[in-house]
Parts: C-alpha cells; sequence; structure tokens
C-alpha cells in the first residue's frame, strides 16, 4: 500500500475526478421464509471543481471513459461558473497533502446467494430447536463493497476501498400481558459475508444471551422518569459518541454555528473522558471501516475531539480546514457513485478506562444499567435523545428487573462531564449507517461509561 503524501501550492482552480463502484447484498429471513433477496450494481463518474469561490459538481453513471469524463468535467465547471452569477467570493486555496497509492481488501471468496440462503437457513433451525418459545425469528444478512478510484489537480492518484457487512438476529416473544416484544442483536465485521463467522455453534453465547434478555423483558417493569444515574453499556456509550458528540465536531457543523465551535481548549467533558474519530488503525489494527485516503485525495489522520476532557479539534475536509484555519483530516467522504463529498465521520470512539464494568454497577446504590438503542438523534447543541430497547434497574448496587423500552436524554456536554468511571473494555459496532444529506458506511466504539442523564419513565 504505497503512498506519497506531497504538500502542494494551491492555484484558483482545484477538480477532482472519481470513479466509483458500489455492489450491495441484502437478504431477509423471516420464520425460516426468505422475504427479501435483493443485490445491486451501481456505478458512475463524477467531478467537482473549486472555481471563483463556488463549488461545481456534477455526476454521471456508467463505467467512467475517458469521453463520459470529459463530459462531466465540463458540466462541473459550467455549474461552478454558474454559481458566480449570485457574485464574487474569495476563492479558497485548497491547499495540503495529496496521497498517491492504493488500498485493498482481500477476504473470503464470496458467497453465492444460495451459500447465503444455506447459512441464514441454519441459523433459523438452530434458534427455532433451540428457544422453542419465541413467537418469531427475523434474520437480516447484508454487506456493500465501494470502490473509488479518485485523480485530483493537486496531485492525487488513489483507489480506496471499503467492504461491511452484517447479521442483524431479532428474537419476538410475548410480554406477560400478551403484548408482543422484540429484541435485536446486530453483528457487524469488516469484509463481505463471507468473512463473517455465521455458524451456529459460534454465534450460540450471544444467541443465548440476547434470549435471556428478551425473556427478562417479558417481566419489565415502567423505569422512573427523571434524572438518574446510569451506567451506559459500550453499544450505548459508542452512540453518544457518534450522535452527540461527534457531529457537532463535523467542521461543516462548527461553521453553521455549533456550540462547539467557541469551546476549543474548553473542558466539555471528565477528565476520564478521551474521544477520537480513528482514521484506519486503531491499536496497531485496521479499523472496520478503515480510510487511508478521502474523497478529496487527503491522507486520512486520526481527528482527535477530546483529550482527558478538553475539547482539542475537529474533523475536516479541505475547505473546512482552510476557513478554520487548520490542517485537513482527511474526513471527507461520498457514499453513492452521484453524491459528492461531505465531512463524515469514520471510526468514531470513546477510549476505554480502567475501571470493571461489573464494579461500575456496584457502586451505584440506585439507577440504570442501559445496554441496548434502537435509534438515537441529536442537534449541533449536543442535546440529543436515545431510544433504550433493552435495560435493568440498579438497585443497592446489584442488578434488579429489566425496564419496559424508554428514552435517555440530555446534552452530551453536561453527561459526559457527570462520568464518574470508564470501563477498561471495548465494543466496537458498523451495522449502521449515518444519516447526514446522504447516508454513510461508519463504525463506532466505546467503553462502559457511569454518568448521570435523563430517562424517561412514569
Amino acid at each position: 500500500m504505497p503512498q506519497t503524501a506531497t504538500t502542494t501550492t494551491a492555484t484558483t482552480d482545484y477538480l477532482e475526478t472519481r470513479r466509483h463502484e458500489l455492489r450491495k447484498m441484502r437478504m431477509l429471513m423471516v420464520d425460516g421464509n426468505l422475504t427479501t433477496n435483493l443485490h445491486s450494481t451501481e456505478g458512475g463518474v463524477s467531478a467537482r471543481v473549486h472555481h471563483g469561490g463556488y463549488w461545481g459538481f456534477s455526476a454521471a453513471p456508467g463505467a467512467g471513459g475517458a469521453d463520459q469524463i470529459a463530459q462531466v468535467v465540463q458540466k462541473a465547471r459550467s455549474n461552478a461558473q454558474a454559481m458566480g452569477r449570485f457574485g464574487v467570493r474569495q476563492a479558497l486555496a485548497l491547499g495540503g497533502e495529496s496521497y498517491i497509492g492504493e488500498h485493498h481488501f482481500i477476504g473470503r471468496p464470496m458467497l453465492s446467494a444460495a451459500e447465503c440462503n444455506e447459512r441464514l437457513h441454519a441459523l433459523h433451525t438452530f434458534c427455532k430447536q433451540r428457544y422453542p418459545a419465541l413467537r418469531s425469528t427475523r434474520l437480516l444478512l447484508a454487506d456493500e463493497h465501494h470502490s473509488k478510484w479518485l485523480t485530483t489537480s493537486r496531485g492525487g492518484e488513489s483507489l480506496a476501498s471499503i467492504q461491511r457487512a452484517l447479521c442483524y438476529v431479532t428474537f419476538m416473544a410475548n410480554a406477560m400481558d400478551g403484548s408482543p416484544i422484540e429484541l435485536n442483536h446486530p453483528i457487524s465485521w469488516k469484509g463481505s459475508v463471507a468473512d463473517g463467522e455465521l455458524a451456529p455453534e459460534q454465534l450460540a453465547a450471544q444467541l443465548d444471551q440476547l434470549y435471556e434478555h428478551l425473556q427478562a423483558k417479558r417481566h419489565a417493569v415502567p423505569a422512573r422518569g427523571g434524572m438518574q444515574t446510569v451506567v451506559l453499556a459500550p453499544a450505548l456509550a459508542g452512540m453518544l459518541a457518534h450522535e452527540a458528540m461527534g457531529h457537532p465536531c463535523e467542521g461543516d457543523i462548527v461553521l453553521g454555528g455549533a456550540i462547539t465551535a467557541s469551546m476549543v481548549g474548553q473542558r466539555i467533558a471528565s477528565d476520564l473522558v478521551s474521544m477520537v474519530d480513528v482514521a484506519h488503525s486503531w491499536q496497531g489494527q485496521e479499523a472496520l471501516m478503515p480510510v487511508y485516503v478521502d474523497d478529496e485525495g487527503t491522507p486520512a489522520h486520526d481527528a482527535v475531539l477530546i483529550d482527558k476532557g478538553i475539547l482539542g479539534g475537529f474533523m475536516h475536509s479541505r475547505e473546512t480546514a482552510e476557513r478554520l484555519g487548520k490542517t485537513p483530516t482527511g474526513n471527507a467522504r461520498a457514499y453513492a457513485p452521484g453524491d459528492e463529498p461531505l465531512v463524515r465521520m469514520r471510526n468514531t470512539v470513546i477510549l476505554p478506562g480502567i475501571s470493571k464494568l461489573d464494579e461500575m454497577v456496584a457502586g451505584v446504590d440506585s439507577g440504570y444499567l442501559l445496554m441496548k438503542t434502537g435509534n438515537g438523534q441529536a442537534d449541533s447543541t449536543t442535546e440529543f435523545m436515545f431510544g433504550v430497547t433493552m435495560a435493568y434497574e440498579i438497585n443497592g448496587g446489584k442488578l434488579g428487573p429489566a425496564i419496559r423500552d424508554t428514552t435517555v436524554s440530555g446534552s452530551a456536554i453536561k453527561v459526559l462531564q457527570s462520568v464518574d468511571a470508564v470501563s477498561d473494555d471495548m465494543h466496537w459496532d458498523a451495522a449502521g449507517y449515518c444519516g447526514k444529506k446522504q447516508p454513510m458506511v461508519v463504525a463506532m466504539g466505546g467503553p462502559a461509561l457511569r454518568a448521570r442523564a435523563h430517562l424517561g419513565g412514569e
């Protein structure tokens, strides 16, 4: 994986062209019946031009031959010139490093649709025999593969690839009052479906745990509403890192008026909290969503967002870095062949601490262990609300009954400032999408956090 990083002196115009292939597979099995079997391939070429202080973008489907590339470049230039009718703007330098090299993922041979169906059927049969009390079982298997060939007027020549696969297991049952309840468990990995471990005996421990939680949820009690001491399990800590604190640290959101804009160098979290948007490697291992070069041809670097409680900086494209007087971090990413790059997260993580999860629970006299979330939303003030689909009461340092579906909310800054323990374990997940004008495959991670937050309930 050769890389040449060169610092270039900017000129008035900037041009990038991208050939992008996106292949996706999605299969859904409900109670042993295959209800969805989708396979798609999308390819296209795009061009983006910066001229006279304005951006012009154009894209077209196809293989991206020389004539087609010339056409989209001409259209992008025309679009930038048309924007100039709105008035004179200062041209951006858009300098910085450029990447020369290729990144490939080499995994196992791809599985056929029939082989994927066999794996889903084996899982269904295992669950039906092992958990006869289930009302229904839903199994989703999917993967997607991105290959991007990029050339820039700053000297960049690169091929970047991202491969992500996932399996969602959803168990459904009846609560004690007869109402339906469900609980799901996402499993994600790098590569295609073939690179994951889907044999039932290999997943048995995770499936047993999911079933045990579902049985506990059948007897769930309502939560006490209001401000509570909560232990956020790693899955929720990762969501907090991404949704509530990550987005307000994206350069374009900062320029749009995020509360974080004037807080660099200030304490926004407990000194136990550090948070990083990892580019491609963490602790000597390649991350789930490795980005070596972004879709502007910038070599990707880690972005340290919080360093022991202090807001350290933001994630940047070439433009946001220049406007804020910083260095590009390689966070400009486009999802589909017809999308233009936006500032997006890659592998956003709260770094692990030194506490043990059991000890964190034991230190709570009255509170809740929040384990699973189904969705989340936040805004540029760091205010957030997440749905909680699996949680337990904590009474006298011990776990009590499960609670009904609820919400956890608050200001991410205030929640992170209240953190008094961070676990030494780590959970990575790349099973979802980030939505910001266009979807994006991302990874998030975290340890468990003990903090104060507002819980919905009676």
